[in-house]
């Protein structure tokens, strides 16, 4: 019985830009789930709320707490004692980059790929598309009529 062939073998170069890349939006997932979150709460309830935020993220108020103090040092919201928590102009335009997660649920399900998988799956594969790779989703969505 032959031996299976070998994967074939990324050239370095392209290796090391993949996974620099990757690290780059790893750092940046965070700050985009909570502000999407925080524009997400903002618009249906006039106000997102700590223990809001973290009911809607899966994650205790203390992580939260963490996580804001972060996104506040970055510049993408303010928050006062015993008050809502509000985007700034940065976290504004960080949350309109939300998009991406509709387009790619609609492309996932343009495949087949029922609601809910593409829903959750969209989660991880959004923060890790790029310009490109977006544009040609939209250009396949319009293709379809979706």
């Amino acid at each position: 019985m032959p031996k299976p062939a070998a994967p074939p073998v990324r050239p370095t170069a392209l290796q090391a830009e993949s996974l620099r890349r990757t690290r780059r939006e790893h750092a940046t997932e965070t700050a985009e789930d909570y502000v999407e979150a925080i524009a997400d709460l903002t618009a249906s309830r006039g106000e997102a709320r700590l223990v809001d935020l973290a009911r809607r993220l899966g994650v205790t108020h203390v992580t939260v707490n963490r996580t804001l103090a972060r996104l506040r040092r970055d510049g993408y919201v303010s928050t006062r004692p015993y008050r809502a928590i509000f985007l700034t102009e940065a976290g504004e335009k960080l949350a309109a980059s939300g998009r991406r997660h509709t387009t790619v649920v609609a492309f996932l399900e343009s495949l087949g790929i029922p609601a809910k998988a593409a829903a959750l799956d969209a989660e991880g594969l959004e923060h890790h598309v790029g310009p490109e790779t977006l544009a040609a989703f939209e250009r396949h969505l319009r293709k379809a009529g979706k």
